[in-house]
């Protein structure tokens, strides 16, 4: 990770939440990979779902635990794999670090690899194991 100039602030509000989901959701709506997924086979309603998003990282950053929801069962159905994970990471790492530096734009960054890494462990597919 690259350190960002110190000019930048530090995500320490729900403006700042909400404006780090804004930009990071407008890259993945042009993103060429990441895109159909979310507009054309999630068929998102992104005013609906923005503000879930933004109650869903102000709980992880903040700890306001506004978010109530179970976020993995909804993309199990998704046609998602590891490449998705790494390109979904790699908006989210860009977009911090275009905006914020300090602890918790860090903090942001490890939340969201532990999200994508956990998040791909489990859609991953798996062969049976036997014991015999």
């Amino acid at each position: 990770m690259s350190a960002a100039p110190a000019s930048l602030p530090d995500i320490q509000t729900e403006a700042d939440i909400q404006a780090l989901v804004d930009w990071f959701y407008d890259k993945v709506n042009q993103d060429e990979l990441l895109g159909p997924v979310f507009n054309d086979v999630a068929a998102v309603h992104w005013p609906a779902h923005l503000p879930t998003m933004y109650d869903f990282w102000s709980s992880i950053l903040l700890g306001t635990a506004r978010y109530k929801g179970r976020p993995f069962p909804k993309h199990l159905a998704l046609p998602i794999e590891k490449p998705h994970f790494q390109r979904w990471l790699q908006l989210f790492y860009q977009t911090v670090a275009e905006n914020f530096a300090g602890p918790k734009a860090e903090e942001a960054k490890v939340k969201a690899l532990n999200i994508a890494t956990m998040f791909e462990y489990r859609m991953r597919p798996k062969s049976s194991l036997s014991l015999l």
